[in-house]
């Protein structure tokens, strides 16, 4: 048994400290997200988004390897890269590995896009962020290191 963060004492075992940890987080990470993306009122649907972001990440990609990424099938992956496309936002250009392939990059009206996305989003958090007394900043700048572990893949 030992303290929370809340200054009180855990009752009952880690288990059940961790499951409702989970879940608080989960819940809170789930709405804060959901809240930026209404309030961020994008013209890209949420897969266009982040299909640009993974090519930006780790493009050129084929479309396979896209849409094994973004956890959809190729059918669904090629209509996202169509719309893209239509925008200027990817470019495509044949694979020097292999004739038949095309590998997709992200083009510069792709890169403006996201860097205004990010702007603004970043801009909706400053802004949420000014709610906040400097203890409850302070508590969120203690838990950023944390918070950054949980995004490191699972070893399997």
């Amino acid at each position: 048994m030992g303290a929370d963060s809340g200054g009180g004492t855990v009752t009952g075992g880690v288990e059940t400290r961790d499951d409702e940890l989970a879940a608080r987080l989960r819940l809170v990470v789930g709405r804060l997200n959901r809240r930026i993306r209404i309030d961020g009122s994008e013209t890209l649907p949420p897969l266009q988004l982040s299909t640009l972001v993974t090519v930006e990440q780790h493009g050129p990609l084929r479309l396979s390897e896209l849409a094994r990424r973004e956890g959809v099938t190729a059918p669904t992956m090629s209509r996202v890269l169509s719309a893209l496309d239509e925008q200027g936002m990817v470019e495509r250009a044949a694979d020097p590995g292999d004739a038949r392939g095309v590998l997709i990059s992200i083009a510069g009206t792709g890169r403006a896009c996201l860097q205004e996305v990010r702007s603004h989003r970043t801009a909706l958090i400053a802004r949420r962020l000014d709610r906040l007394d400097s203890a409850q900043r302070a508590a969120l700048v203690a838990a950023l290191p944390a918070l950054e572990a949980l995004l490191v893949p699972d070893e399997d």
